[in-house]
Formats: C-alpha cells, structure tokens, sequence
C-alpha cells in the first residue's frame, strides 16, 4: 500500500505542479501540503481526474498552532472508492488570512466550513452562508484556539425573575485548585487505600 501512495503522490505532483507543495506517506496515509492559492485547483483535480477519483469528500477540520507564523491548518479528508485509498490535504493559512471555499467542487463542504469558521474563526471567500453553527449568535470568540479561556467569557443561564434567558460575564464560583501534576500513585507520603500490602 505504502508504494502505491507513494506512486500516487508522485502522480499528483507530476500533474499538478506548484499545487503539491511537500507530500508524506505515515501511518498507511498520504498527506499532501497546499496553499491557498492552489487548494480548489488541486481539490478539483483530485475529485475529477480519472487516476484519483477522491470524490468521498469525508471532513474538513481546522488545526491551531499558536506559535507558528501561519496559524491554523486547514485540512481535508477525502477518499476514492475506485482507488480504495484514503487521502489528506493540508493548507496553512495565517491568521489574518482567507481560504477559498471547497462547496464548488465538493458541496457537502458547507457546514464543515461554518464549523472551522465557528470554532477557530478561518475564514472562507466564496463560502454561500458562512455564519456560525455550533456557539450561540451572540458568542464572542472561538472556543477551539488554544488562546481561549477554559472558563469563556459569558455564562448562560434561566432568570426566573425575569422569565428569560440571560447573558452575564463568567464568575469563577471558587479557586482553581493548584495542581502539582504528580501522579497520585507516585510519591505519596502517605499510604492510599487499598495498598497498605503494597509496601510488605
């Protein structure tokens, strides 16, 4: 399998040159690096070229990597039946930067993108409804960066007093616990339960 992909990576590169910008074969997988300016080319030629026929577009997910220059990977997931071959394209996009959307060629692209675009905040030109899908209207920010506070910004919560929904700014009900991040079960000065015979 394994000579197959890379026959195959070697094919996509040959047709598409300067879409393919790296290629790697791990775990029994090919995952090919593009950029923004290439992607919907190479998508295209992926899902209409008689070769590769990946025409089960799979998922589309977003990757945060805070301290590299180009933010986020963009990375998608498609599969060819024909082929019997699975198939992993990745874009790095920066911050401020913008990916063409994937619905012309692969419709069910939509709410993969509203959902990269939801939880991370890429954005995506040409996309036909990209608005958020998964946080409320009115949420602020993007829960899956890794810059995100664990607690949010706002709480939700019923107001039986006012008999509606009402928005408030996050109050911590108690302290963070300090955590050491020692195991339990190494280095206790003490004898836990249940291992009094551990030390016999």
């Amino acid at each position: 399998m394994s000579e197959a992909l890379q026959e195959l990576a070697a094919y996509i590169t040959e047709r598409k040159d300067g879409a393919v910008m790296s290629h790697e074969v791990r775990f029994g997988e090919l995952t090919l690096v593009s950029d923004t300016a290439h992607i919907i080319r190479l998508l295209t030629f992926l899902h209409d070229d008689s070769q590769c026929q990946f025409i089960n577009f799979t998922d589309i997910c977003g990757v945060d990597w805070p301290g590299r220059e180009k933010r986020f990977d963009v990375v998608y997931h498609l599969m060819s039946p024909r082929q019997n071959m699975r198939i992993r394209v990745k874009v790095p996009v920066g911050e401020d930067e913008t990916i063409p959307s994937a619905t012309g060629v692969f419709p069910g692209a939509d709410w993969f993108e509203r959902e990269a675009y939801d939880l991370y905040g890429i954005l995506f030109t040409g996309h036909p409804d990209l608005r958020r899908i998964l946080t409320d209207y009115g949420f602020d920010g993007h829960p899956l960066r890794k810059d995100f506070p664990t607690t949010g910004f706002v709480e939700v919560r019923y107001d039986e007093e006012v008999k509606r929904v009402v928005y408030e700014p996050v109050q911590l009900r108690q302290e963070f616990r300090n955590f050491d991040f020692l195991s339990p079960w190494e280095n206790a000065e003490y004898i836990l339960p249940g291992d009094e015979k551990a030390s016999e």
